[in-house]
C-alpha cells in the first residue's frame, strides 16, 4: 500500500507554493519601481500600451510604426496642461494619486445609468495603466493599478506625474503623446497649442480613435466648449 501523505508535508508545500508566489510579486513591484526611479529624469521610451497597440497594428500592417516624439515639460503649452487637467482630473495637484470624490460620483452616475459611462480615474491612475498593464479588465488589474498609483505618487513629483503622462497618452491610431498629436492634427509643434486646439486634444483623450474619424462629432464639439470654459481654473504644477 502507499503511504499516505502526512499533514505536515502538505502544510510545508502550501507554505512552499505562498512564499514562491510572494516572491514572484514582490520582484514585479521591485521591477515597477526601478522602471519609476529610472523615469525620475530618463524619457520613457515605450509603454505596455504603446507595445500592446503595436502588436496590434503589426497585425494589419507588418510596417507600420508610432508616432511618438517625446517632449520635455516646458516645450508643452499650457494650454494643453490645463485641459488635460481641467478634463480628466482637476484635483490633480491636491489629491495622492486616488480622488475618492470623484470615484463615487462616477459610480453613482454608473448606477443611475446602468452602465458603465464613468471611470472616475485620476492622471496618476491612467498613467499606472499606460505605463504597465494592458487595456484588460479584471479585479487583479485594478488592484495592481491602485499599487502602481501609489509608487508613482511617491517616487515621482506632481510636475513629473503630468509630463510623462502628456508625452504617453494615446490620441489616434499609432498617436502617442503632445508632441505627436499636435503634428498630426495642427502641423504645429506641442509648444504652439492654442487655448481651443489643447481643449479639442482633451476632448478627443478618452476615445482617440473613434475622435480621429469623427471630428465633427456633435459629442466633441460639446465636450471642447465644456472644457474650454474650465480651464482657467485648473490648476497646473
Amino acid at each position: 500500500m502507499a503511504s499516505a501523505i502526512r499533514p505536515s508535508g502538505v502544510v510545508r508545500g502550501f507554505a512552499w507554493l505562498v512564499a514562491a508566489l510572494a516572491a514572484a510579486v514582490l520582484l514585479l513591484h521591485l521591477w515597477y519601481a526601478a522602471h519609476i526611479y529610472w523615469w525620475r529624469d530618463h524619457p520613457v521610451r515605450e509603454t505596455s500600451f504603446m507595445a500592446w497597440r503595436m502588436d496590434e497594428l503589426h497585425a494589419k500592417n507588418p510596417k507600420a510604426q508610432l508616432k511618438y516624439t517625446w517632449v520635455p515639460y516646458d516645450r508643452v503649452s499650457g494650454n494643453l496642461k490645463r485641459a488635460m487637467i481641467a478634463a480628466e482630473d482637476a484635483k490633480f495637484v491636491d489629491h495622492e494619486g486616488f480622488d475618492w470624490e470623484g470615484i463615487e460620483l462616477a459610480m453613482e452616475k454608473n448606477q443611475r445609468r446602468g452602465r458603465v459611462v464613468a471611470g472616475g480615474s485620476t492622471i496618476t491612475q491612467q498613467l499606472a495603466k499606460n505605463l504597465f498593464l494592458s487595456p484588460s479588465r479584471s479585479y487583479w488589474r485594478k488592484a495592481e493599478e491602485a499599487v502602481i498609483t501609489v509608487m508613482l505618487e511617491a517616487m515621482l513629483p506632481k510636475r513629473r506625474i503630468l509630463e510623462i503622462y502628456l508625452n504617453v497618452i494615446e490620441w489616434g491610431s499609432g498617436v502617442f503623446g503632445a508632441e505627436a498629436a499636435s503634428r498630426q492634427y495642427f502641423g504645429a509643434s506641442a509648444a504652439q497649442l492654442s487655448a481651443e486646439q489643447a481643449a479639442r486634444l482633451a476632448a478627443m483623450a478618452p476615445n482617440p480613435r473613434f475622435y480621429e474619424r469623427n471630428q465633427s462629432a456633435p459629442g466633441l464639439n460639446r465636450k471642447i466648449g465644456i472644457i474650454l470654459a474650465r480651464m482657467p481654473g485648473a490648476d497646473i504644477p
